[in-house]
């Protein structure tokens, strides 16, 4: 296949770069698929005058006619839903089923945002006199800065982009540079669909240059992130010393799969299965823990040893691959050092992942699924710390409450699932877990884009992607107005001077 020239979109226009990388297929490394800007600072300015810019004119719109450009771009990704999923795959490796579900989350997201065009954007409230309304309006912040992550490369800057022009603001995205060429697909569809000049600029480039630059810069209203936790904090504290900026972070997390005594051992098994393996691990909900109760350990770990026994591995493009890729060397990396601390630390190994390099692996990042068994204790590394890889433990535990507290002892809480066929104790669950996203009897995966998608402590600041992100890309404005023919005061308040 042949590579691609990518381009920045900046004012309408495409432009380069002086410097630039490499785009490579991480199931062959070989395989060249773009070659992308490395955005200069001064590059990056110029991307967020020209949001700037456009904000004047694009707030000015009703949200209907913001909505009515959405909509163009929803019937565009439709059109070319099928050439996006192969590209997903090529680019960032996972199976081609969920390079297009990648995209088919993107066309929900904006058939979803289209719609909210049409609903209600604010609302009237009673004053205490009843000769005034009030209103609570929204209103737009700016330009926002979205910065995003490889692993879903279609449909989460459609999470936070789409809202924010809906809203009336203007945005400067800076996709992964590890998937620029997904990026640059998404603005030539923006190009296409007619948003105008400025209204979305998408520019390509590194964290350490492109990035800093972008998060670092005055006339951004807000940015909204997904990506580590160590990034995440360091753009919190950037961002901390403006205060009109406004940040938005999801940063995963460590989740779980908690198995309770009376769980349907199909349901349990096969949850675990998806949540700790699919993506390769490399999903911000990927559940390396699985909290199980001890009456049903035994045959519970049985059961999913013999199942992790079977994943195949390899390129996404084939079919009956399970587990792709890992995205690069460095992911291959932190993979084996999570293995190694696990075995030093006490593992009982289940099946034993490595690295696979032979054959059709030769020129990819790929490694086989790590499985363990592992008693809990605090202040482990393994059980805590976040390995974005296949690599699960599974953990004994006495009973609903243990496995709350197992589950809680991470500075993590972004996901979590439970299997039960009892309402009392999946409730119980529900409410003493500390987590973002909750499921029960099913696995700790997926994202509807009508819900909210964000966690607590470590995964992130409370505010989150997707159905959330209106809140964060706007301010609810009150507006009173008083129809007497004199002032009247609210609290019992007078307009006497004697």
């Amino acid at each position: 296949m042949s590579s691609v020239d990518i381009k920045n979109l900046v004012n309408g226009e495409w432009k380069g770069s002086a410097n630039s990388f490499q785009s490579t297929n991480p199931a062959d490394c070989t395989d060249v698929i773009g070659n992308s800007p490395l955005t200069s600072a001064e590059e990056v300015n110029e991307a967020v005058e020209a949001a700037k810019k456009a904000f004047e004119s694009w707030k000015e719109l009703s949200w209907v006619n913001r909505a009515e450009i959405v909509d163009n771009f929803s019937q565009l990704l439709k059109r070319d839903l099928d050439k996006l999923s192969t590209l997903v795959t090529r680019e960032c490796g996972k199976p081609l089923n969920e390079g297009k579900a990648d995209v088919v989350e993107a066309l929900h997201m904006a058939q979803y945002v289209a719609g909210l065009g049409r609903m209600p954007t604010g609302f009237t409230i009673s004053s205490e006199v009843p000769e005034k309304d009030a209103y609570i309006l929204r209103k737009p912040k700016g330009v926002i800065a979205c910065i995003t992550p490889w692993n879903f490369p279609v449909a989460i800057p459609l999470w936070v982009a789409l809202p924010s022009v809906l809203a009336g603001n203007t945005v400067v995205l800076k996709p992964s540079e590890e998937t620029p060429v997904c990026g640059y697909r998404l603005a030539e569809l923006f190009h296409e669909a007619g948003f105008p000049p400025g209204v979305i600029n998408v520019i390509h480039g590194n964290g350490e240059l492109t990035g800093d630059t972008l998060v670092k810069h005055p006339d951004v209203a807000a940015v909204l992130f997904t990506g580590s936790k160590a990034v995440g904090n360091y753009i919190q504290q950037v961002a901390s010393k403006e205060a009109h900026k406004f940040v938005v972070t999801e940063m995963g997390g460590k989740n779980a799969c908690i198995i309770l005594d009376d769980a349907n051992m199909d349901i349990a098994v096969n949850a675990a299965l998806l949540s700790g393996f699919k993506t390769s691990g490399q999903r911000c909900v990927t559940s390396g823990r699985l909290i199980v109760d001890k009456k049903i350990e035994p045959e519970f770990t049985k059961r999913l040893t013999e199942l992790v026994k079977k994943i195949k591995v390899g390129n996404g493009m084939k079919d009956g691959v399970f587990m792709g890729p890992l995205i690069n060397k460095e992911g291959v990396a932190k993979w084996k050092h999570h293995r190694e601390m696990a075995i030093k630390e006490g593992a009982e190994v289940l099946v034993d992942g490595c690295e696979l390099t032979d054959g059709e692996y030769a020129n990819g990042n790929f490694v086989s699924p790590f499985l363990y068994r592992f008693p809990y204790r605090p202040n482990t590394f393994c059980l805590r710390e976040e390995a974005f890889s296949p690599h699960v433990a599974i953990i004994p535990v006495d009973g609903m409450e243990e496995a709350v507290k197992v589950y809680n002892d991470t500075e993590y809480g972004l996901s979590m699932a439970v299997i039960t066929e009892d309402y009392r104790k999946w409730r119980w669950v529900r409410d003493h877990a500390d987590f973002g996203l909750g499921y029960v009897n099913l696995p700790s995966i997926g994202a509807e884009v009508h819900l909210p998608f964000g966690g607590v402590k470590s995964s992130g600041n409370g505010h989150p992607g997707a159905e959330g992100i209106i809140e964060s890309v706007t301010h609810r404005v009150a507006f009173t107005v008083n129809h007497a023919e004199e002032i009247v005061m609210a609290q019992g308040l007078t307009t006497n001077v004697d």
